[in-house]
């Protein structure tokens, strides 16, 4: 498993990052608080309301983590 925490910068494109997900089959949740969802799932992602100089953790398991993970951090720091 792979993890790592990320403060938001810009939250608007957040619901892109479903997008993203579609490029590895590993399963990636991301925790805010008490709140743990599935990334991968629009609803669920932007329910977590997450503003611009909040912290996520984000967590990242499956067989293609160690791509996954570079792909995800590199799209969250370009996008987010």
């Amino acid at each position: 498993m792979q993890e790592f925490d990320f403060t938001i910068k810009d939250a608007l494109g957040i619901g892109q990052l479903v997008k993203a997900l579609k490029n590895y089959g590993s399963k990636v949740m991301i925790t805010k608080g008490e709140k743990t969802i599935d990334a991968s799932r629009l609803m669920s992602l932007m329910g977590l309301a997450v503003k611009c100089g909040e912290t996520i953790h984000v967590s990242i398991e499956g067989p293609d983590e160690d791509a996954a993970y570079a792909g995800i951090r590199a799209f969250l720091e370009e996008n987010l």
